[in-house]
């Protein structure tokens, strides 16, 4: 039974396990660069959509049931569904397949909505794909007429083109589809990349180059690549993006930046992506020549009426303000003593009538005598439960403090039971190793997605609350800081596109294991060989846990090299606010290690529900796993 003193020695077998780690990723790779070699050279541009030959017998048996394509139709996101279908199927079989719009052999798959195929219309399938919503799709082995087909149906276009990415996924990952009878519809309805991405080209928390916008040469140079990041979104179902930094330029609202805005815009549409953008919350001072930017004034609400008019003469599908206000020195409404709702609320009404959203950030907090920062959000934002309006999104990290390696779920998770929130997860590994290390980031989301909140008793998961199951929210999503950039394999080191992939996935559904995700990406990016497939997985699944290990044990948080926040300094103690410093956090004294949450501390363990909150006071019952962040404990203590 070590003690809170024998960290190091955990840390000795930590730093051993990572090592072994090290091993098997050497040796994974040599297994890569082998099977690869045979194939061509990679350089991990083509991301997950590689569409190789696969393996024998898969690839003959494939081609035997692929025979042909059919679809119908010359719109944009129909043109792109076709080329998928089209250069997958081939790609993947090795096979020729010919392509046009009547079904004239045996192993057709035919592709589209009832409006745009007079096949897909003859099968009455209204209902059914009436009851899989606006982006949810179908696929069903059947016989049309004398022909075995299969059919992916959709009543949208970009149902259908999510319903051909998920068949091209099966075939990637060696599925059977001589029988299928196949679902789908998203979980969460807005599925958004969040870009920390500068008007200067860098980009904050990037570590994969500068920015995918080259905001110097649009509108009327646009970036191939784009297609290509839109396209890669579109496989995994992302259907927003952020274009600009949370920490925002007034500048992104100007004519000018519209314009270049406008054209992004069109090179995603077909493919499903809306464009939002970060408001900086005084533009009407900066940019319109008022006085102010309270949100109560007429004058400020009539500006923002107008800009969002402007916007959306120029782009019809735009998504909405996103929106970080007073919080690390951005504006907001309680610079005017007015409350969040009331500055969420009047951007809201500006772009109503155009059913645009208005998602306004939890990550605010205020530095006050004897504060803590984990319980700060819940301190400004829970109080003003139900006076958000119907088009505002709540948008809350995943933990109560800044994307730790490990944090407890936020207590925001069922404690606004009649606001509309949706997570915000980092998958720019800023707190984690920037593009040195690799860690899948899904066995973390895929705790907090399990973590129960008991806001209704037992099974109250945050799942359930932000996918709407919980509390009937009508407007549900999900945010993923985008860990993308100019270099040629996205994001900086092969393995670090898994985190983007499993990002897509289980925003789609927010119920998918780790395990399948890991199998279905190395699958589709590496190899099919089971014992490569079993060794790159087991690395993928333990890496979490061994960065968490070594960076935060036991729920020792924030203890970072201040700044750039890459490697272990818990002396740091130069920054001005108190809470950008480790000491605050650890607060290792004579006594002991760790912050205290509970009743004889800080009491933000107050804002969790029962059971949680005793489970978590007890040292006896409290998960080791966040013994430091809720409680101050005694060197000598005996860990379990």
């Amino acid at each position: 039974m070590p003690s809170l003193f024998q960290l190091s020695r955990r840390k000795t077998l930590a730093s051993r396990r990572l090592r072994c780690l090290s091993l098997l990723t050497a040796l994974a790779a040599a297994i890569l660069v082998t099977s690869a070699a045979v194939v061509r050279a990679e350089d991990g541009s083509r991301l997950w959509l590689r569409y190789d030959p696969l393996p024998q017998p898969a690839r003959s048996s494939y081609a035997s049931q692929i025979t042909e394509i059919v679809v119908v139709g010359n719109s944009a996101t129909l043109e792109v569904l076709r080329t998928e279908l089209v250069n997958g199927c081939r790609g993947i079989t090795g096979s020729a397949i010919p392509f046009g719009a009547e079904v004239t052999r045996d192993g057709a798959v035919v592709a589209g909505t009832p409006d745009s195929s007079p096949l897909i219309r003859s099968l009455r399938w209204e209902k059914q794909l009436a009851q899989l919503g606006a982006e949810g799709f179908r696929i069903r082995s059947l016989k049309l007429g004398a022909r075995h087909v299969t059919v992916i149906a959709a009543n949208s276009e970009i149902g259908a083109l999510y319903g051909s990415f998920y068949f091209l996924r099966l075939l990637q990952t060696l599925q059977p589809i001589n029988q299928l009878d196949v679902r789908q519809k998203p979980r969460l309805q807005l599925r958004m990349l969040d870009h920390w991405d500068n008007l200067d080209g860098s980009v904050e928390r990037g570590y994969a180059g500068r920015s995918l916008w080259n905001w110097s040469a649009l509108p009327d140079t646009v970036d191939p690549r784009l297609r290509e990041y839109a396209r890669a979104n579109a496989s995994i179902g992302i259907n927003g993006s952020l274009l600009n930094n949370v920490n925002a330029k007034a500048e992104i609202l100007t004519p000018e930046y519209l314009r270049k805005v406008a054209a992004i815009a069109d090179v995603f549409r077909p493919f499903g992506v809306r464009v939002f953008l970060s408001a900086r919350f005084s533009a009407p001072m900066e940019l319109g020549g008022l006085k102010t930017a309270d949100p109560l004034d007429p004058a400020v609400a009539a500006w923002w009426k107008q800009k969002a008019d402007e916007i959306y003469r120029s782009i019809p599908d735009f998504g909405g303000f996103v929106v970080k206000a007073n919080s690390e020195g951005q504006p907001g409404p309680r610079t005017y003593n007015r409350s969040h709702a009331d500055g969420a609320n009047m951007l809201a009404a500006a772009v109503a009538a155009h059913k645009g959203l208005v998602i306004w950030r939890a990550f605010v907090y205020d530095a006050k005598p004897d504060y803590d920062r984990a319980g700060a959000a819940y301190e400004n934002l829970q109080p003003f439960d139900g006076k958000f309006a119907a088009n505002v999104l709540l948008q809350v990290k995943n933990g109560p403090i800044d994307f730790q390696p490990r944090e407890p779920f936020h207590p925001l998770f069922g404690g606004m039971p009649k606001t509309q929130l949706m997570p915000e997860l980092q998958i720019t590994q800023e707190y984690l190793g920037f593009s040195n290390h690799l860690v899948f980031l899904a066995s973390m989301w895929r705790e907090v997605l399990d973590a129960d909140t008991y806001a209704k008793g037992p099974g109250s998961t945050v799942t359930k609350v932000v996918d709407g199951s919980l509390y009937g929210q009508k407007l549900t999503g999900i945010a993923g800081v985008a860990n993308t950039g100019s270099v040629r394999n996205w994001t900086g080191h092969q393995f670090l596109q898994a985190n983007w992939y499993a990002f897509g996935r289980l925003a789609w559904n927010p119920d998918l294991s780790t395990q399948q995700i890991a199998d279905e990406w190395i699958k589709m990016t590496f190899t099919h060989d089971p014992k490569a497939v079993a060794v790159i997985a087991r690395i993928m699944l333990e890496s979490h846990e061994a960065v968490v290990d070594y960076m935060t044990p036991l729920g020792l948080h924030h203890i970072m090299w201040g700044g750039h926040h890459y490697g272990p300094a818990p002396w740091w103690n130069t920054f001005e606010r108190a809470d950008w410093n480790p000491v605050y956090y650890h607060r290792a004294d004579d006594r002991g290690l760790g912050f205290e949450r509970t009743e004889q501390g800080s009491n933000t363990l107050s804002q969790y529900h029962q059971p949680v909150n005793d489970r978590f006071a007890n040292l006896a019952t409290c998960p080791e796993k966040f013994l430091l962040w809720f409680h101050h404990v005694p060197w000598d203590y005996r860990l379990r």
